[in-house]
């Protein structure tokens, strides 16, 4: 119980960076409406994002190791609170894309101070505990973000005064805690196609999840607010597909160690198939009283989310013990690869063709991964002895070896 009070400055700076910073996509994609930006242009803001988010995951352990957790830390809110009031300066797509450039970045290299932070505080005796508390602060900032775009006025600079003021919050806890500085931490070796030397499965599985979450969550609030719903209602929908990614990660983690990585993969990717051409269909139906599209939010979520933790899995069985940090920055690339170009194509699709080709061409991505894992399947054997099941964020390269030390005990 010390322990998590002393880190507890840590927490809640993770809530509120996440709060801040998770809430800009879908207010600057329903913002980018109200101005008359096209969905291209608002696909243009997410690819710039996830720009900004790969270089941020590369540089910052740089930095960190360079001025200290606690600068980098302030360097990076401060990047990131200025990138958000500065929206309503200058209202064009090129402006907004260099500003979510930066937001990109600095929510990195916070993540990058605090995941290493946490790496070097905790130990074999609590690493499991603060781990899952940690998480679930981090869920909790995910859902908070969504539900907040119920409460704020699209295109409207006190919107952005709000986010920017709670992204400026998580500074202070860090500022105030008297809690020692940890050691610097070793800079991890970048081997961008380390992943695919492991397992080329893995490698395009994280490639199509860069394709299928990053269009959801930065252009599916344009899909939303064209198919008629209200901006609560657009809140409901992106929060439900979080709640329904939550939901999944028990059932994956089962059937992903007592069957194994590949059946799990294609399980899901069926699944995610089955959801998206229902999605693409635009029912117009209600079940139990509760809107399809409501439904459909949830099922996406609980088909797609897990598939990133389920090929970091399938990576992490062909990987010694002290090629972790290698593995989840490389895993980091090939997630970027995909998430850098896919809001901008959606963007596209939807502006061309209408609201449900974004499902359509995740549809597609998913078909594709589903021919390869079969193929990969019948060409490799599975691998011995599975290490078992973790869920995995998306946030940076420590993330990795943090969750693997957490079980093998070292």
């Amino acid at each position: 119980m010390r322990l998590i009070i002393s880190l507890s400055a840590l927490l809640i700076s993770v809530l509120f960076v996440q709060v801040g910073t998770g809430s800009l996509g879908p207010l600057d994609a329903l913002s980018g409406l109200e101005l008359g930006f096209s969905p291209t242009e608002i696909g243009y803001l997410g690819s710039a994002h996830f720009l900004g988010f790969f270089v941020g995951c590369v540089v910052s352990p740089y930095l960190v190791v360079r001025t200290g957790h606690s600068r980098a830390f302030a360097v990076m809110a401060a990047a990131s609170t200025i990138s958000i009031i500065l929206h309503p300066v200058l209202q064009e797509p090129w402006f907004w894309m260099l500003l979510r450039g930066i937001t990109g970045f600095a929510v990195a290299g916070a993540y990058t101070v605090i995941e290493s932070w946490l790496q070097a505080k905790l130990n074999n005796s609590n690493r499991g505990t603060v781990f899952s508390i940690y998480r679930m602060v981090d869920m909790s900032g995910t859902l908070l973000s969504q539900l907040v775009i119920a409460g704020l006025t699209p295109a409207h600079y006190i919107s952005y005064n709000v986010i920017a003021v709670v992204a400026c919050l998580a500074l202070l806890p860090l500022a105030l805690t008297q809690t020692s500085l940890p050691a610097l931490p070793k800079t991890p070796s970048f081997k961008p196609l380390f992943v695919y030397q492991l397992s080329p499965l893995a490698a395009i599985g994280v490639i199509v999840v860069g394709l299928t979450n990053s269009s959801f969550r930065m252009v599916a609030p344009v899909y939303a607010k064209q198919s008629g719903l209200p901006q609560g209602g657009i809140a409901v929908f992106l929060t439900l597909a979080v709640v329904g990614g939550l939901a999944a990660q028990l059932p994956a983690g089962i059937i992903a160690d007592r069957l194994n990585r590949r059946i799990t993969l294609i399980g899901f990717s069926v699944f995610a198939m089955l959801v998206c051409t229902a999605i693409s269909f635009d029912i117009q139906m209600e079940i139990a009283g509760v809107p399809f599209v409501y439904i459909g939010g949830f099922l996406f979520g609980f088909a797609t989310l897990p598939i990133y933790s389920i090929c970091a899995s399938h990576a992490s069985d062909f990987a010694k013990r002290d090629e972790f940090l290698e593995m989840s920055a490389s895993l980091i690339f090939f997630y970027a690869v995909g998430a850098v170009v896919a809001p901008s194509f959606a963007g596209y699709l939807i502006e061309a063709y209408g609201p449900p080709a974004m499902f359509s061409f995740i549809l597609v991505a998913h078909g594709v991964l589903l021919a390869y894992t079969f193929w990969r399947y019948f060409r490799r054997p599975v691998s011995g002895k599975p290490r078992p099941y973790r869920y995995i964020p998306r946030t940076t390269m420590f993330i990795v070896d943090l969750v693997r030390r957490k079980k093998n005990g070292r």
